[in-house]
């Protein structure tokens, strides 16, 4: 499937990074706010994660091609890396701009008016994480669904940093501020974790979840009742595709015809289970002993 028209996702995520670290700069410039100052710090990391995405995801759409005849969408893990690697650094920067503020606390202006925009700000990225996460689901793009969960942080991070903000103007305890800061830094750090964690899994092949080896399962038992027994199944996920190898072993009176029938079945009912699945059979007879042999990946 030509997946070229997922860059247009990207481009509403850049153009909503762009607009949010205008709005959130603002809002810090009008404020003085610790709190809004990491806020735009992160819409800052937002673009230049939206900007690698955009590189990432151009890489993986390619066709096949000679030197890399699976394709190219193990691109998308490296763009999720670096991703996880950006919002970590956001946190750092975060956290020891908030300690900074604590130990040299400093009055806030203008509050209203510097809440009302980053309420505008986080409204923007509220709606585009939305969309992100949909696409990324419905097209199985781990980039879009990273750039997703990275608005969504930045999103309760706002909120945090508003909260925090308000409490400041209602309490006059100035601390307040960065201590909040300080929380949305370790908050962005649990999800740097979680995406830099999805994104050595896909690089190390990691298998199918369990629900979708269940779902390969039950395509499989249907077959058992017909005689047909199966062993080796070997799953990975390489990004956008899934991959399913597993050996059918078949009645020695079966014909090379109706083995090759039934091995073309299997793999299509495993594909029509599971979307933008590339299934592998290899074929052996039930009653042969050295059909067991050949069970382990190196064989």
């Amino acid at each position: 499937m030509n997946r070229s028209f997922l860059t247009r996702y990207i481009w509403l995520s850049i153009a909503a990074a762009l607009t949010t670290i205008i709005l959130k700069t603002g809002a810090w410039y009008m404020t003085g706010s610790v709190g809004l100052l990491s806020d735009a710090l992160e819409s800052i990391i937002n673009l230049l994660a939206a900007l690698m995405a955009m590189a990432m995801l151009r890489i993986a759409i390619l066709p096949p091609d000679k030197n890399h005849e699976f394709g190219h969408g193990k691109a998308e893990y490296f763009s999720s890396f670096v991703e996880g690697l950006l919002i970590m650094f956001a946190a750092a920067c975060i956290a020891y701009t908030a300690v900074e503020r604590f130990l040299n606390p400093q009055p806030l202006e203008k509050l209203g008016i510097g809440l009302f925009v980053s309420v505008i700000a986080t409204i923007i990225n509220f709606i585009v994480a939305g969309i992100l996460l949909s696409a990324g689901k419905k097209y199985r793009s781990i980039t879009l669904e990273a750039d997703s969960h990275h608005l969504m942080t930045d999103v309760w991070t706002s909120v945090a940093v508003i909260g925090g903000v308000g409490a400041v103007g209602l309490t006059g305890w100035l601390k307040l501020d960065s201590i909040v800061a300080f929380a949305v830094a370790m908050n962005i750090l649990r999800t740097a974790y979680k995406i830099i964690r999805r994104s050595v899994e896909g690089l190390m092949d990691a298998s199918l979840s369990p629900q979708e080896q269940e779902t390969i399962e039950s395509v499989l038992s249907g077959y058992r009742k017909q005689g047909i027994q199966f062993h080796a199944l070997l799953t990975r996920q390489g990004a956008s595709r899934r991959f399913v190898s597993v050996h059918v072993l078949v009645p020695g009176n079966f014909s090379v015809h109706d083995a090759h029938h039934i091995a073309e079945n299997i793999e299509k009912d495993i594909r029509n289970a599971l979307r933008d699945t590339v299934v592998f059979t290899h074929i052996e007879p039930v009653e042969d002993e050295i059909s067991l042999d050949d069970i382990p990946l190196d064989r």
